[in-house]
């Protein structure tokens, strides 16, 4: 995989999971890192207006 230009370093593709059903976006390492995020963490994933709201999941 190439690596992108500075400027384009936050545009991401939108990829389909096989099976059809699922999409999927890559996430930017340094944000990974910057919110000290786990593989396989549980996240709460919202739609607000026009956007998608990805936080941390809490329970209760």
């Amino acid at each position: 995989m190439t690596r992108r230009k500075t400027d384009e370093s936050h545009i991401r593709s939108l990829t389909k999971v096989s099976g059809g059903t699922s999409y999927a976006v890559t996430i930017p390492m340094e944000y990974i890192r910057k919110l000290k995020w786990r593989a396989k963490q549980k996240l709460d994933v919202r739609l607000y207006q026009d956007r998608i709201i990805i936080r941390d999941w809490k329970s209760g």
